[in-house]
């Protein structure tokens, strides 16, 4: 890989002060990817205005910096980054042109992992799967890396109004303000996913119903250090 400030691949020069904040974030949470993700299946980015910054592709998750972590704009251009960014970035920028929100991360973590291959959405059996919404559902099954599977992915998280989705025969994508904020709902889904699955080898899982899930919501709204009144 260069270290003279071009493209290891020949693509646009590092360019390091573009999204330097968000390919440092990139950086920094790419160790929360690797515990959650097998391999280097995963990716994250973060957004600013029309630009995201992405977790290059096919690199272990500690062999890159915030001069490689690849930058593009909303319709899939490279602007920037030593290195190649994620094949899933048309998922990311479907996601982002949709419902823009500051982060996005997607994993093949096992449990998640395993809903999906079982073809499942994942119900409120637990009041913490209001960190994304009342129900993560499944997306139909297409081809990772392409645009019919972003389009599969927006349109399950819409018709759910959830802030994630499990993808059929793939994995597991989520959504936050903020990618700290996206990693850790990863983890609670993840976490409510592997409750569902060991539930299910017992029985059948009680469901919380729309008016205590309203309930949860309304007291999430306060949940958490709030600011003092004046």
């Amino acid at each position: 890989m260069s270290r003279d400030g071009s493209a290891a691949d020949g693509g646009p020069d590092a360019n390091p002060d573009l999204l330097r904040e968000a390919r440092e974030a990139v950086v920094e949470n790419a160790p929360a990817l690797a515990a959650l993700t097998p391999g280097r299946t995963g990716n994250l980015s973060v957004r600013e205005g029309n630009r995201v910054a992405v977790t290059p592709t096919g690199v272990p998750y500690d062999s890159f910096d915030a001069v490689d972590v690849p930058v593009v704009s909303l319709e899939g251009e490279r602007l920037a980054g030593r290195m190649a960014p994620s094949s899933e970035v048309p998922m990311h920028t479907g996601i982002y042109g949709h419902d823009r929100p500051g982060a996005i991360v997607h994993t093949h973590s096992p449990w998640a992992t395993t809903m999906a291959t079982l073809g499942r959405k994942l119900p409120p059996i637990h009041y913490m799967i209001a960190a994304v919404g009342r129900e993560v559902p499944l997306a139909d099954y297409a081809p990772y890396g392409t645009e019919e599977l972003a389009a599969n992915v927006v349109a399950a998280m819409a018709e759910a109004d959830s802030d994630a989705a499990i993808l059929a025969n793939h994995g597991l994508v989520v959504t936050g303000p903020d990618v700290e904020t996206a990693v850790e709902n990863t983890r609670h889904v993840e976490d409510i996913c592997r409750l569902y699955l060991r539930a299910s080898a017992v029985g059948e899982p009680n469901v919380l119903s729309a008016e205590q899930m309203a309930t949860v919501e309304e007291r999430f709204e306060s949940y958490g250090q709030q600011p003092d009144a004046e």
